[in-house]
């Protein structure tokens, strides 16, 4: 064999370069579009776990990369868009110094904002949740279980359970609305309460409230020991009086 020959076989049996590399499911530029689709088609924030299920094949990196050249691209100044990561998921929603325009023309007749009392029933519950009525009562002073309906209505709490305790009265906490109508990522987001209370409003009552929050909570009797208590009282009222007997 000839030494040209020795020479034509190692090149062909020599691997073409890149032969192994991976290549990508879809190229940067398309990713980026997909998950723009996504998060605007979607109607409410698309969590991490949904963007990854749909792209299923696209390594993480790839669509975080995404999501943050999108956000930087909305952040441009003049764009009435900006995409925010609120209540643990991703979201394309108007710039907050347009919403009285959106306002317009989506409902202008339709009152959007809450009453003093029902602003500061939630600023109460999103704090010291989960919380019962009889406990904002004690904090606040506000007895109207019409605010407490209000907020229900729409949809800024929601019911958590009982509390263990006499009565069972009904646990109330904050709701995933609760966060996309405040913009907040989830509860860790809560700001100081005096800049809580000023987000609400000039009218709401920041020293009132801020006393209401650093309040200790009332204190209630546990069911058990309800049970117990009333046991015992049971038993002492039909336990028969002792009789006396002449010896």
């Amino acid at each position: 064999m000839s030494e040209g020959e020795v020479e034509m076989d190692a090149d062909e049996k020599e691997p073409a370069a890149g032969a192994g590399d991976e290549q990508p499911v879809l190229p940067a530029a398309e990713v980026r579009a997909v998950v723009e689709a996504l998060i605007f088609a979607s109607p409410q924030p698309v969590t991490a776990r949904e963007i990854g299920k749909v792209l299923q094949g696209v390594p993480k990196p790839d669509w975080e990369q995404a999501i943050e050249e999108i956000k930087a691209d909305y952040a441009r100044d003049g764009r009435g868009l900006q995409l925010v990561e609120v209540a643990n998921g991703y979201q394309i929603t108007t710039r907050p110094e347009y919403n009285d325009w959106v306002r317009e023309l989506i409902d202008p007749k339709s009152p959007t904002r809450l009453s003093i009392q029902a602003l500061e029933t939630l600023a109460v519950i999103a704090y010291k949740q989960p919380v019962t009525l009889p406990e904002i009562i004690e904090l606040r002073g506000i007895k109207s279980g019409g605010v407490i309906k209000t907020l229900l209505e729409k949809r800024l709490i929601r019911i958590l359970g009982r509390k263990e305790v006499v009565g069972r009265p009904i646990l109330y906490g904050t709701t995933r609305n609760f966060l996309l109508h405040f913009g907040m990522k989830d509860l860790s987001e809560l700001p100081k309460i005096e800049e809580f209370a000023e987000y609400l409003g000039e009218e709401v009552d920041v020293a009132g409230l801020k006393r209401a929050i650093e309040a200790p909570r009332p204190v209630e009797i546990p069911l058990s020991e309800a049970t117990e208590q009333e046991a015992g009282s049971e038993a002492e009222e039909t336990e028969p009086p002792e009789s006396s007997s002449n010896t």
